[in-house]
Parts: C-alpha cells; structure tokens; sequence
C-alpha cells in the first residue's frame, strides 16, 4: 500500500499507521522533513489509499517554477490575462477536482500568493489570472518544505494562519540516519534496480560495503543513497 517506500523500520511502520488514517480524512497534510526523506512518496501514498485515489494527483513543485508564473500555474489564466497568454488555461487545480495537488517546496511560495492559497483552502473558491469569475473545485491539499516553518513565520516570510491552515496533519518522515538497518535495505534494493536498468548480472554488497553504508551520516538521506548506489 506504500509504493515505493523500503522499510524495516520501527519509526517508519509507525508513520505508516498514521498515514492510514489521514488517507481516511480529507483535511490537509503537511509533510516536514530534511531534504532526500522522502516526503513525496508519503504525499503519493496518502492519496493513493484515500477515497480520491481514482481522481487526478497532480504534482507541482514551488520552487522549480518563477514566482510570475506559479499563480498562473496554480490557478490557470484567461486569454490576454498577459503578454504571451494566446488563450485560456486551465490550472492545476482544476485539473485536480475530485482529487489531490501536491503543492511541494511550499516553504518557497510568496506572500502574495499565500493569500490566494489561503482563500482557496477555505472553500475551494479562485479566480484564473486576468479573470473575474469565480470558479470552485473540490480538491485535497498535501504539501511539503524541508523548510523551518516557524522560523520563516518569525522572519515574515511565511503567513502564519496559512501554516495553521496546512498543518492540519503533519508527518515528518526520519532521516535516513535514523532507520537502522533501512541503510543497507535501500541499498540492497537500489542496486538490484540498477542493474536491471542497466541489463548487467546481479550484484550483492559485501559485508565491507554494508558496514561502511551503515557507517556514514547520510546528510542527502535516501536522494544520496540511491545516487551513491546508481
């Protein structure tokens, strides 16, 4: 029920109880965490165990798209909304109604922005870019920051009621350093991927190799481990 997620971890099986209950609810979830932990395959699997999961999962990454353009992207726009905008788009989340958007690195969103997100959170109600209808979806908000939160809210750079908006469920997945014997589970499984990939023979790790990937700190945490083992 969790793709993409090796585990024999104690604290992992735990956060694994949980997320079956928040895909059971329709309240929003926050993901925390350091980058690499996997915050993403938790979002993907809340949504695939919930009541939505035959409905769109859209992802969208804040940070990988320029602030001018996020809104658009996020809300859509309508034709001549501005220079280059030769016809109307829909936005993500219309084509998320019914289902879930996945709003990750949401630590990098503008204020501005934030309050439209804010509005949208209360009752599903926006407005495309350059228009003045007022549109409604029903859609499920997951979204995720390896940011600290309440420090980008001292700093005044996060909106505060929006963090208590999102933070309705919050999952914090461990780092890697943290999850035992996941180390050398992950690598095990990664190098088995790999070489299937790479349509050699397969390889094991020897007894040296798995004592020195247990050994290091994993600051990149499973992101690093699987480019260590590529």
């Amino acid at each position: 029920p969790f793709p993409g997620i090796v585990t024999v971890a104690a604290n992992m099986r735990t956060l694994f109880s949980v997320m079956k209950q928040a895909a059971e609810s329709q309240v929003t979830v926050l993901v925390t965490g350091e980058s690499g932990t996997g915050k993403e395959l938790v979002a993907g699997s809340i949504h695939s165990l919930s009541r939505r999961r035959d409905k769109n999962y859209i992802r969208l990454n804040c940070a990988a798209i320029p602030e001018t353009l996020l809104e658009s992207e996020l809300f859509g726009h309508e034709k001549g909304a501005f220079t280059g905008a030769l016809r109307t788009k829909f936005g993500r989340v219309e084509e998320a109604d019914g289902g879930t958007i996945f709003l990750d690195e949401i630590g990098d969103m503008s204020r501005p922005l934030q309050a439209k997100l804010l509005r949208f959170l209360e009752d599903g109600s926006f407005t495309r870019v350059g228009g003045n209808e007022e549109k409604r979806v029903n859609v499920r908000i997951i979204s995720a920051t390896n940011r600290d939160i309440v420090t980008a809210i001292k700093e005044n750079d996060f909106r505060e009621d929006l963090y208590h908006r999102l933070n309705v469920m919050k999952f914090c997945p461990p780092p890697l350093r943290e999850r035992g014997d996941d180390v050398v589970q992950l690598a095990e499984y990664f190098l088995k991927q790999n070489c299937q990939n790479l349509g050699r023979g397969e390889l094991k790790l020897s007894k040296e190799a798995s004592k020195k990937l247990m050994g290091h700190n994993w600051p990149g945490n499973v992101r690093e481990l699987r480019n260590v083992m590529e």
